[in-house]
């Protein structure tokens, strides 16, 4: 076990003639300025080239969950015998299963093939999937093609998160991580506009809407796969094999900032021993746990929202269809404004706890309360809380450790379990407890007291160990001079 140094200058124990060449800058008070309206000028760039793609990417679930959804309102469930028993909520939980157990091997992959072939790739294979999908005839056929698209999204997130946490330093992940929430919510809310739209076509073709919206939503993936292979950048050692990204100076920059926050730019040479043993780290658990917790209530409301104001509220089918887009666009407001709180004042726990509260609140107003207004308006808090809380998380997991391989272990634990929380949210929504839904809205609300308990034990947590790191009496992640962010 070595220990990482970061810093500028040669000569730090543990550093490498390679990441002492990484921050080699010049540390005069011009030189500095210089370096940071340069570094300013790049950060730009990938925030272009990442950032846009990848809150497309990340969308891909949430598209899934939203034309799912949108056609369970529709005649989906009886053409396909889904309105049987709890095959509708099988369905969802077969697809999070699939998902959960290729999650680890995916998100290595995606560091060993790079992230121009692995994305562009599965997220092509996403499109046909849910092309096909179009023409199935019953639900076993339904149940086979969410086990294939559980699969080929299994890498997505925690992919993501791993590269987005390796291009940027620890004080500005929490806004990149709304970026990517902002998208996501953008296109789902969108795509719930769109799947309006497209069960106005049912019959033309010979095809009914629920199918059109596989069709037409399948093939936008696969474009966006084929757009993907172009657009998205590698890794920041890696970046001069992106297309018509960064220059060779330009790239010794951006890996030179990463190096300096937490000097840990060049990953280790692989090997199981390495990836097993951060297994041993308990941080690990609690943010996997908090991720649990989170999307029970993603899951319920992603995929139950149109359920919940169609039987919940008595709206028809296509005003249910149309009224759960615009949640999701109100969604980007909190999610930006928090983010950039965090970010600024490099605050993780009060950020995550002040959006739990509010989302206890909005299930509070969309539970208990008795006009369907102030239960809509409810909704909107819910979503605004979670989705806010989803970028405040991977921002308070990504600045607590260091290390390429553990990234990537600790991305693909967390949307494991984040995916196995959406396992228990495709079953709390029961559909025999209209108009209240109350187990929704108490596991939801219990789930997130939850969270901020755990916030709160890593917060005296992190106190007592950057104590300790200050006396000089404890290294942290095994990296001199790194401290916690809570």
């Amino acid at each position: 076990m070595s220990v990482r140094s970061f810093g500028s200058g040669p000569g730090h124990d543990g550093t490498t003639s390679t990441e002492t060449a990484l921050t080699g800058d010049d540390e005069s008070p011009e030189g500095i300025k210089v370096r940071l309206r340069e570094e300013k000028r790049i950060r730009l760039k990938v925030d272009f080239r990442l950032c846009t793609i990848a809150g497309i990417l990340c969308s891909l679930n949430l598209l899934d969950s939203g034309i799912i959804s949108s056609a369970a309102v529709t005649s989906m469930l009886h053409d396909l015998g889904l309105d049987h028993g709890n095959r509708y909520s099988v369905s969802i939980l077969i697809f999070t299963v699939a998902s959960v157990c290729f999650q680890l091997p995916a998100t290595l992959a995606v560091r060993m093939m790079g992230p121009r072939s692995f994305f562009a790739f599965v997220t092509f294979c996403f499109g046909l999937i849910t092309m096909c999908t179009a023409f199935i005839h019953t639900w076993r056929q339904m149940i086979i093609m969410r086990v294939l698209l559980g699969i080929s999204m299994s890498g997505i997130y925690p992919g993501l998160a791993l590269l987005i946490s390796s291009w940027y330093r620890r004080e500005e992940l929490q806004l990149r991580f709304a970026f990517l929430q902002v998208g996501e919510v953008i296109v789902l809310a969108t795509g719930g506009i769109v799947n309006y739209g497209l069960n106005h076509l049912s019959g033309h073709g010979g095809l009914k809407g629920w199918q059109w919206m596989y069709l037409v939503q399948g093939l936008i993936a696969c474009i966006i796969g084929i757009v993907t292979y172009w657009w998205i950048v590698d890794f920041p050692e890696r970046s001069d094999q992106s297309f018509f990204f960064l220059s060779q100076e330009e790239a010794r920059v951006a890996t030179s900032r990463i190096q300096r926050d937490r000097g840990d730019v060049v990953p280790a040479p692989f090997s199981w021993a390495e990836i097993l043993r951060h297994f041993l780290d308990p941080k690990i658990y609690g943010f996997a746990a908090s991720f649990f917790l989170l999307n029970l209530v993603s899951t319920s409301l992603s995929y139950f929202l149109p359920i919940i104001l169609q039987n919940g509220m008595g709206f028809s089918s296509n005003k249910a269809i149309l009224l759960s887009a615009p949640p999701y666009y109100y969604a980007a407001i909190p999610v930006i404004l928090s983010s950039r709180i965090g970010d600024k004042y490099r605050l993780r726990g009060p950020v995550i706890t002040f959006n739990s509260l509010c989302l206890i609140a909005g299930f509070g107003m969309l539970g208990f309360a008795d006009q369907v207004t102030v239960r809509y308006v409810g909704t909107y808090l819910a979503t605004g809380a979670y989705v806010s809380n989803w970028a405040a998380l991977n921002s308070y997991q990504a600045s607590n450790i260091t290390g390429q391989w553990k990234r990537a272990v600790t991305a693909a634990a967390v949307t494991a379990c984040n995916g196995l929380g959406g396992v228990a949210g495709s079953f709390i929504v029961r559909q025999q407890e209209a108009p209240r839904y109350l187990t929704a809205v108490w596991v939801s609300i219990g789930s997130h007291i939850f969270i901020i308990g755990i916030v709160a034990a890593f917060s005296v947590i992190f106190y007592i160990a950057n104590s300790r790191q200050k006396q000089g009496r404890k290294i942290i992640e095994e990296t001199e001079g790194f401290r916690y962010t809570y």
